[in-house]
């Protein structure tokens, strides 16, 4: 065939392209494979102990068995999908429990029940087993404004609580600490603690950190308040016997200047940048931005479209770069009014029915969330983990057998692309088809089994990474 373009410039044009294309990429690698957790839980500082995971799960499974002792209530509370179907009169509600408890997992999901069934039991084992995922212990709004004496001693006292819970294995898998942020008025106080729980920690486990420790950085408005966080860092680490680069960071995004800056433009990116690499999260401050947007109190909430503007400039700003996004919190507590041993009918029942409003309230929150692909968010209280949790099982579960075949059906077009030794250049939508289901797996909603109906074995899954997967495969074609 004929070609009008002579070699040599095109080589040259492909390769200045090449060098361009190459730096794309460097900036937007795709999302990250990693585990993110489902939530994170903010408490004040002086409440924090290094059983505190423990506690939460404890409290949480005891206000889900208190307020719904069955998955039947559960559903109608929360209005899971397909809640209408199910009976309301106690001996029929009965009849149906000891059904699906005796049928096979293939047959139950035949049945119009096996949604509320399947997530109220998946909530159940995940508040038995890991109830907390992530906590954020807070010197900020959780702990307010103390005398500095009061702060410093919080602070060397959490650190060491959480050098107790390393050494007794019972921290939450991630953790960190939300210092107070790099204002004018309150970057001394935050700094202050900062060096003291690090400096503490450091000498207690001799530099050694959490597993997946990070330091929330909140109310960022400026690049230069991350350019300090990194600065403090390097020097804590030179000073201390935490290796270099082991500081992680992540940043709040609760004021209107984080999304539009003086100049007009966005500087979540600047952000990013300024951080050196030290960047693994953004969290979205529902309240605080609420409040800087003018909204009065009555309307603050996760739902209202000041949030989905902040939230979409968050996506379209930071998306593929591999920083893991959070949306914020529902702040109405599912806590009956009524407290003590001896309550009578009427109160018990009025504390019920405050409990579920609350939860079906902050249900809604979480699906909108996961809906414009927002996979964690905030919990204030372990009373709302049961509606966190199920919200994550249900929302995977609705979708389990579409994803399987459409991640199944790319499998096949990948293979064959591989055995005809074709240009396969969808890699970053397999990449999202597979993180949809490492999720699933990360938070409990399905098994690795579950995956294998894609079609992708346990080694490739375990790789969590759809490039590597078809690398290998074509390497095993090739021999």
């Amino acid at each position: 065939m004929k070609q009008s373009i002579p070699a040599q410039e095109k080589e040259s044009i492909l390769n200045e392209l090449g060098k361009a294309n190459k730096a794309f990429q460097k900036i937007y690698p795709g999302d990250k494979p990693d585990r993110q957790p489902v939530h994170t839980v903010y408490g004040g500082a002086d409440l924090f102990t290094a059983d505190s995971a423990e506690k939460m799960g404890q409290a949480a499974l005891k206000t889900l068995l208190n307020n719904a002792p069955n998955f039947v209530e559960f559903a109608k509370a929360i209005e899971l999908s397909g809640h209408e179907t199910l009976p309301s009169n106690a001996a029929e509600i009965e009849k149906l429990i000891k059904k699906m408890d005796g049928l096979s997992e293939t047959d139950r999901k035949k049945e119009t029940a096996w949604l509320s069934y399947t997530t109220y039991n998946k909530v159940i084992a995940k508040l038995k087993a890991e109830a907390l995922e992530d906590f954020r212990i807070d010197f900020e709004d959780g702990f307010g404004n103390r005398s500095w004496d009061e702060e410093d001693a919080t602070a060397v006292q959490a650190a060491t609580e959480v050098a107790k819970g390393m050494k007794a294995n019972s921290l939450s898998p991630f953790i960190g600490i939300r210092i107070k942020p790099f204002t004018e008025d309150l970057k001394e106080r935050g700094v202050r603690t900062l060096d003291i729980f690090l400096t503490t920690l450091s000498e207690q486990t001799n530099g050694k950190l959490p597993n997946n420790f990070v330091v929330m950085l909140p109310k960022v408005s400026i690049p230069e308040q991350v350019s300090a966080l990194v600065k403090l860092f390097e020097t804590i680490e030179a000073n201390t016997q935490i290796p270099s680069g082991a500081l992680k960071m992540e940043m709040m995004v609760e004021t209107t200047q984080a999304v539009i800056d003086k100049d007009g433009k966005n500087p979540l990116r600047t952000f990013v940048e300024a951080s050196k690499g030290r960047m693994i999260a953004t969290a979205f401050g529902t309240y605080d931005y609420t409040a800087a947007c003018n909204i009065t109190a009555k309307y603050q909430d996760m739902g209202h479209a000041v949030c989905d503007f902040a939230h979409h400039f968050m996506k379209v700003s930071l998306g593929a770069t591999g920083i893991w996004l959070s949306d914020g919190a529902t702040n109405v507590m599912p806590i009956g009014p009524h407290r003590g041993d001896n309550l009578t009918a009427a109160q018990l029942a009025e504390n019920k029915m405050v409990v579920q409003r609350s939860w079906k309230k902050a249900y809604n929150h979480t699906r909108y969330s996961l809906w414009k692909g927002l996979y964690q968010g905030w919990d204030l209280n372990p009373a709302q983990f049961p509606m966190r949790y199920a919200a994550v099982y249900s929302f995977f579960l609705e979708s389990y057998e579409d994803a399987a075949k459409r991640l199944k059906a790319f499998v096949e077009k990948a293979a064959r692309a591989t055995l005809t030794d074709d240009v396969f250049d969808d890699a970053a939508t397999g990449q999202g088809l597979l993180n949809y289901f490492l999720r699933a797996i990360n938070c409990g909603a399905i098994s690795a089994d579950d995956v294998t109906a894609t079609g992708l074995t346990m080694e490739e899954i375990r790789t969590r990474s759809f490039l590597k997967i078809l690398e290998n495969r074509r390497k095993k074609m090739a021999n």
